[in-house]
């Protein structure tokens, strides 16, 4: 398996060679030459196949050059019942008549960044330790990314890990979560601005070449091809727990903010996988939705991203969105390169009166939009019918997947957070908080350990240049 640049200007590259790197050299993101694909006949093989022996059988497909019984012995180590709670890893249950949840919150954050950063730590070691090399992560995160992040790369040999959240922007749990880690290798820094001025910072740090080459600047953002290819895993997973043969098809309601959790469907869907409709729900940003419906991407400038109730998706730049439209304008680098261009000088670019958008929905995506209020009452809903209490990001997918379900399609939700992580916001919904799992009882009372910096690429790069491993 090769991997090739978004915009055409990478020579292909093995998955040990683009794994660490996030951005491509031409500024775009790495992609598959081709996916592979999944035959009805392997799929009915997989049901009985353990999360682990299924997460082998798919990411084996996209890393051929780690040997397998190394592959094999990082992603053992990694879904283990001791890490996320249960020996399903990510179990499914019946929530509503055809509409089921995946539970993908059972990691140590609480969140389902927890399934491919976990993996993503060990993966950075065992590359690192092959090579000798050291890292200097930098992330960006509006919530859930950031403690994902942090907790992957506790204790790692050689890996330092510099991580922007917008400052006062998350929840109380989120930031306690991040900034109570004492650990040395950690740094986290609190932009006074949106995620997206974070985002940019990244972006403009690893397309620095020079700076990025001398302080081996790394990042775990969702513009980490690893990190979709550890979700592709859990489309599977969803889709064998509740068919009986591979001639059924699914239809997935994913919460999006930065399109990376939904492009692991996609792929899913590309190699194969039966699912009938990619629900895509946003919150107030409503970028993609607006995409979806009407063939225009505009990106927000910052001062218009509206600070909601399920603030992990309060984004209005798609990072991994680039990896769609590459596919959706039957991967012609230069379309991807003009369209980019158009966003940067611009803020937008439209696709309505093309081709590319008029066949789009060959890729089976449909869209919707959530409220505070929706989610409120979504949260009611689903805690007076089944007396389970989810999330506000999940309540934002649930309300769209609920729009679009289909007689006879399972409907397959993700949860994508416990609620645990937005108690205010359950409280305001139930008039009650919800249960914390152990361990968690008083974390926003934890000492916190982090530095304030306005929104300055300029800055960021003196702080890791004074305190990032050289």
């Amino acid at each position: 398996m090769q991997y090739i640049s978004t915009r055409g200007g990478m020579q292909p590259a093995s998955f040990s060679d683009i794994l660490i790197g996030g951005l491509a050299p031409d500024g775009g993101l790495v992609i598959p030459e081709a996916y592979p694909r999944v035959s009805g006949r392997e799929l009915n093989e997989w049901r009985q196949s353990s999360y682990r022996e299924l997460a082998h059988a798919i990411i084996s497909r996209f890393v051929t050059d780690i040997p397998p019984a190394d592959l094999r012995r990082l992603i053992d180590k990694t879904y283990t019942a001791k890490i996320f709670r249960s020996a399903d890893i990510t179990p499914v249950k019946p929530l509503l008549d055809g509409v089921w949840l995946l539970g993908l919150s059972n990691g140590p954050t609480l969140a389902f960044k927890d399934i491919a950063m976990q993996l993503l730590g060990n993966l950075f070691e065992y590359v690192l330790a092959r090579s000798g090399d050291y890292l200097n992560i930098l992330g960006a995160t509006s919530g859930d990314t950031g403690s994902s992040a942090e907790y992957a790369m506790l204790g790692k040999r050689n890996i330092q890990i510099f991580m922007l959240s917008p400052y006062q922007k998350m929840s109380p749990f989120q930031t306690a979560q991040m900034f109570s880690l004492q650990e040395p290798n950690i740094f986290n820094i609190a932009i006074r601005g949106v995620f997206d001025d974070c985002q940019d910072i990244v972006k403009a740090v690893s397309n620095d070449a020079d700076f990025k080459a001398r302080y081996h600047i790394g990042t775990v953002n969702s513009i980490n091809w690893a990190r979709v290819v550890a979700q592709v895993v859990y489309y599977f997973k969803g889709y064998l727990a509740v068919t009986q043969d591979s001639s059924q098809e699914v239809s997935f309601a994913v919460p999006s903010g930065n399109f990376g959790n939904i492009c692991a469907g996609h792929i899913a869907r590309q190699m194969g996988l039966p699912i009938r409709r990619l629900i895509l729900a946003t919150n107030e940003n409503n970028v993609l939705d607006e995409f979806f419906r009407t063939g225009v991407y505009r990106v927000r400038p910052a001062e218009q991203v509206v600070k909601t109730s399920s603030p992990s998706m309060d984004i209005s730049k798609a990072s991994n969105f680039e990896r769609f439209i590459y596919d959706a304008v039957d991967r012609d680098p230069a379309v991807v390169r003009e369209l980019w261009r158009q966003v940067d000088e611009q803020g937008y670019f439209d696709l309505a009166a093309t081709d590319y958008f008029r066949t789009i929905g060959r890729f089976g995506f449909v869209s919707g939009s959530s409220s505070h209020r929706d989610r409120m009452e979504t949260i009611r809903r689903i805690y007076r019918e089944t007396g389970a209490i989810v999330d506000t990001h999940t309540a934002d997918g649930l309300k769209v997947g609920l729009e679009y379900r289909e007689q006879g399609v399972p409907l397959i939700c993700q949860e994508t957070a416990l609620p645990a992580k937005f108690e205010e916001s359950i409280e305001a919904a139930l008039g009650r908080r919800p249960d914390r799992p152990p361990g968690y009882d008083d974390i926003e009372q934890h000492s916190q350990r982090f530095v304030v910096m306005e929104a300055d690429a300029a800055a960021v790069k003196d702080y890791i240049t004074r305190l990032g491993q050289v």
